[in-house]
């Protein structure tokens, strides 16, 4: 056990060798009903990942799913962050994450000292903070949205409410416009979302005039205003479902596509170009996560995501108010 803690210090994951000859995803589910363990999946995951997933989703759908499990284990192939809502959520039982250093540039853009004292500037607001934050950040909040409910959540406070929104200042400025409320921006960004080129987009739309564009509202303002749907990850997968069109052009990261294609195995999915020399948009916290380390974090319950008995109680009371919001607004 010490070499494996020294190897997960050192590198983030278990990194003991598997045999060659197993078939990793017969083996994973063999140990989810073993360990009596649910996987949860974000869409941004590698597809082998989402095709073995018990619940592949959203942030908000995830949470919704963390909080209501029945599992002992809950093994989370997505972001640091995303685990420790789980953990969170169901503070009693085990939860897991194949790479501790599966981070977040969003989440990093927000520290939580510095967000303490940007609230102290604006002793009359609330604070509202996007999920995509550290469970320290979450602890500041008064109430956490997605982006999923975010427009929802702020249109369900009261009009004269003064608010401070971070740390997503694109998705802020998109909640500002769809509200008309004047919120009190963070300066954060998601890096996936900040680095779509305008130009190739055009040329894309050019070459496929038929084609439907559609836009997370991480994006960045000029990217948001020339989409034909702006939604989170589920609210594009949806609209992909429902919309005619044939041809979609899709900026957000590109992992949704897997998921796009197996509901529409007739239409073309896109993903938009960022402005480097890369054909489509990956998160590299993301796909930190593979069937490999997946495996071993099942196989050796490590590593576990845990934190103090204090963060948990502070971080708990603005998530679990994001979910009785979007229970009542039947989100």
């Amino acid at each position: 056990m010490e070499a494996l803690l020294t190897e997960l210090n050192t590198k983030g994951y278990i990194d003991e060798p598997i045999d060659p000859t197993l078939d990793l995803v017969e083996e994973i589910n063999k140990l989810k009903k073993e360990k009596n363990a649910v996987l949860l999946a974000h869409y941004y995951q590698e597809p082998e990942i989402q095709d073995i997933a018990d619940y592949i989703g959203d942030s908000l759908g995830l949470s919704q799913q963390a909080a209501k499990t029945e599992a002992d284990v809950i093994v989370f192939a997505g972001v640091h962050f995303m685990a420790e809502t789980a953990k969170i959520l169901s503070p009693q039982k085990k939860v897991l994450l194949p790479d501790l250093k599966a981070g977040c540039s969003l989440s990093d853009s927000c520290p939580p000292h510095l967000f303490a004292k940007f609230k102290e500037k604006y002793p009359d607001h609330i604070a509202i903070t996007y999920v995509n934050c550290t469970a320290e950040l979450k602890a500041l909040t008064d109430i956490v949205c997605t982006s999923s409910n975010a427009v929802q959540i702020v249109e369900s406070l009261p009009k004269d409410q003064k608010i401070i929104f971070g740390p997503d200042k694109n998705l802020g400025d998109y909640v500002k416009k769809k509200t008309g409320r004047d919120l009190v921006l963070w300066n954060g960004a998601c890096m996936v979302h900040e680095i779509f080129s305008q130009e190739r987009i055009t040329q894309l739309r050019n070459e496929y005039p038929e084609a439907k564009f559609i836009a997370h509202p991480e994006c960045e303002k000029e990217i948001l205003d020339a989409a034909d749907y702006v939604g989170s990850t589920s609210g594009l997968l949806k609209y992909t479902k429902e919309n005619d069109a044939n041809v979609f052009i899709v900026a957000t990261e590109s992992g949704i596509i897997h998921q796009m294609q197996k509901a529409n195995p007739q239409k073309i999915f896109i993903p938009a170009p960022p402005n480097n020399a890369c054909a489509c948009n990956d998160c590299p916290y993301m796909k930190l996560n593979t069937l490999e380390k997946l495996y071993n974090c099942m196989k050796f319950e490590l590593p576990e995501v845990d934190l103090p008995a204090d963060i948990i109680e502070r971080a708990r009371r603005p998530i679990e108010r994001m979910l009785e919001i979007s229970e009542r607004l039947g989100l």
